[in-house]
């Protein structure tokens, strides 16, 4: 250990350790006491025993370096500098909250402080954490992530995921596991087959050391010559730092599943007793400034517990502030040159992210298979040896890890494109994407956004069976926080992708497996589309036929069937699935009087049933006929071509759907 990784044990510095860990343990304290009484709620997740960790660890890094926590994050966020007041008040839920009472307990965020916010789902830091620190990596700055989490996350593969991106692209993180011994109830000889935590870590070929968590000075010393290695050598390092907590799980654990007497062998010689003693022993402190430190951290708390009291309730009708940012304007339209290029869907989606990269040195793309086999559907065929290994970044098989590093360093001012190979494996993603893209915004009350966008195939009809060809873009249109656009025209497939990189919040773009090799004519001027608003593909004043991505086309080609028996149908393009445009839906509707809705996805809680209830809700008194609706069958996608066609919409049922609402059939 070199000098400069000694932690130098003057009387201020063992004063201010000693300091921080009795400001964690009391103000933990008072709020186990105001859970008692109703003023906290929730789950409420409490340090003690743990603050050798955080006092040790934090005020080694630098006010430049940034911290992902855990759902046990006050005594995180306190060491750290977020101010008590504001912590408190966010444990009310009150406005004044440094996460404006959007988080609680759960989720403290505070940006001023780097401070990136406690997770609730176990694990699901270490991803975002590995992707701040790859926004770090990309730019050449030599910051740290440091990322906490406990002992039960290792069972959780984002860990997996998130130790194996650190050392392939060697991303400067700490990773800190605060190994308390219990993931909520369960011991960890009883959950994990290798105890030894920290060689799981080494086995990424990553640096590790073990060390006492009870032992403040022994964490800080650990923590230099790791935050010294990590700047020296831009690689993560791991810390396991054994640890106990005193209390329960949450408050509303009963601790059926340990002995007290455990517990007190433990407290004999936890953090603070210990160091106390050894500074009293050798004279390195005395009772009397013991005294004044609790003093004063006394009136501290009973300021922060005046402040929250004080503090106030969101209005109501503020409750939709911060589900997304500030909305840029509409993209101006390209002036048409009048000159057309013949192209494929697969080349326009290809032409606009070599735009974005051309255009914003910060925009890269990230995926399985991007970068040297061009992607699965050759999308971005070429663009490695164009923009670089470190622009298009091939990825392990891991949809989470990936995806949750893309969150990290959309949130770290970078923009990434992720491409998810098909819409079924992006379910393997789901928790970062729902529980972390969509809801960072809303629960840091607005301090973080996560500009990202993720494109992914979806759709049925290659014949790649089940698991490779559902459409569930309708699910992720069920999630407030997320923007859902599906392309269908070659304009759109060039021009949506810049838009989306424009936007503060996560955009997903499906793109249907059939259209990729659709061609057609593009100008050659073509750029940037408007992605909030639905389109009129086709004129008509008998039916309303609504659609979107890789159901247009049939739904068009039924358009022109149905013309050649007298009935002109108008074909809307929804194009962007959330926020729906319901103004053109409805002005269409209440000019037809009739609709059908076509949707790929399954009837039964479909994007299409939302539309239909939406119609029946605001035009019923204009509608002619009951809302039609074709959607794929309620079962697994087949193999064999005939059942494969037969489960999803055809121009045939389309047909018989309009005729049906118009009763002709």
């Amino acid at each position: 250990m070199s000098t400069t990784d000694k932690p130098k044990l003057d009387r201020a510095h063992v004063r201010s350790l000693l300091r921080d860990m009795i400001r964690v343990r009391k103000f933990e304290d008072k709020c186990a006491e105001l859970y008692t009484q109703e003023k906290i709620r929730g789950f409420l997740h409490l340090y003690d025993g743990e603050e050798a960790i955080a006092s040790g660890v934090i005020p080694v890094l630098e006010a430049r370096d940034r911290i992902v926590a855990t759902y046990r994050e006050h005594g995180h966020a306190l060491v750290r500098g977020v101010p008590m007041t504001t912590i408190m008040a966010e444990m009310y839920g009150k406005a004044e909250g440094c996460s404006g009472g959007r988080g609680g307990s759960m989720h403290l965020f505070d940006a001023e402080n780097l401070f990136y916010g406690g997770n609730a789902i176990v694990g699901g830091g270490l991803p975002l954490a590995a992707g701040l620190a790859l926004a770090d990596r990309m730019r050449g700055d030599d910051t740290v992530t440091a990322c906490f989490f406990g002992e039960g996350a290792v069972a959780e593969g984002e860990f997996h995921e998130a130790m194996n991106l650190a050392s392939l692209w060697e991303l400067p993180v700490l990773f800190v596991c605060e190994n308390n011994g219990y993931a909520m109830g369960s011991a960890l000889s009883r959950t994990e087959s290798e105890t030894n935590i920290h060689a799981k870590a080494a086995s990424y070929d990553m640096e590790t050391r073990e060390v006492d968590g009870m032992d403040v000075v022994a964490v800080e010393a650990a923590a230099r010559r790791a935050i010294h290695s990590i700047r020296d050598t831009g690689k993560p390092y791991f810390l396991e730092c054994k640890t106990y907590r005193f209390r329960a799980h949450s408050m509303f654990d009963a601790q059926l599943y340990r002995d007290k007497a455990e517990v007190e062998e433990w407290r004999r010689r936890g953090p603070i007793v210990r160091f106390q003693g050894w500074l009293l022993e050798n004279g390195l402190i005395h009772k009397k400034e013991i005294s004044e430190i609790e003093a004063a951290i006394d009136t501290e708390i009973a300021e922060a517990v005046a402040f929250a009291e004080a503090g106030t309730w969101e209005p109501i009708d503020q409750l939709y502030v911060n589900t997304l940012g500030p909305q840029p304007e509409p993209p101006d339209a390209p002036t048409p040159s009048g000159e057309t290029v013949e192209i494929t869907y697969r080349d326009a989606v290809r032409e606009a992210l070599r735009d974005a990269m051309t255009r914003d040195d910060r925009v890269f793309l990230m995926g399985e298979d991007v970068g040297a086999y061009g992607g699965c559907y050759a999308v971005s065929k070429g663009l490695m040896q164009e923009f670089g290994e470190a622009r298009i970044r091939d990825t392990p098989l891991s949809e989470s890890g990936f995806t949750g590093a893309g969150i990290g360093a959309a949130a770290a001012g970078l923009r990434p494109i992720v491409e998810l190979m098909t819409v079924n494996f992006s379910l393997l993603a789901l928790d970062q994407i729902m529980n972390t893209a969509a809801t960072v915004r809303h629960m840091s009350g607005g301090q973080f956004g996560v500009p990202l966008v993720i494109r992914m195939a979806t759709g049925a009809g290659k014949q790649l069976a089940a698991q490779h060809s559902h459409s569930l873009e309708g699910w992720y249109a069920h999630i407030p926080g997320l923007k859902v656009l599906a392309p269908a025209t070659l304009e759109d497939a060039r021009g949506m992708l810049w838009t989306a990189l424009q936007d503060p919040d996560p955009v997903l773009i499906f793109e249907n497996v059939m259209l990729y090799n659709r061609s057609g004519h593009l100008d050659t001027n073509a750029g940037a589309v408007d992605i909030a608003k639905a389109a009129i593909r086709r004129e008509g004043r008998d039916l309303s036929l609504i659609t979107y991505g890789g159901s247009l086309f049939k739904t068009l080609d039924a358009a022109e069937e149905l013309s050649k028996e007298g009935i002109e149908a108008e074909v809307v393009d929804l194009r962007t699935l959330r926020p729906l445009d319901d103004t053109t839906i409805m002005a269409s509707v209440g000019k037809t009087r009739r609709a059908v809705i076509v949707d790929e996805g399954w009837r039964s809680g479909s994007l299409a049933a939302e539309i239909s209830a939406r119609i029946m809700e605001q035009v019923f008194w204009t509608l002619d006929a009951p809302v039609g609706r074709v959607c794929s069958e309620e079962v697994p996608i087949p193999y064999p071509k005939h059942l494969e066609e037969a489960s999803i919409p055809q121009v045939g049922k389309i047909v018989a759907a309009a005729k049906a609402v118009l009763g002709k059939g």
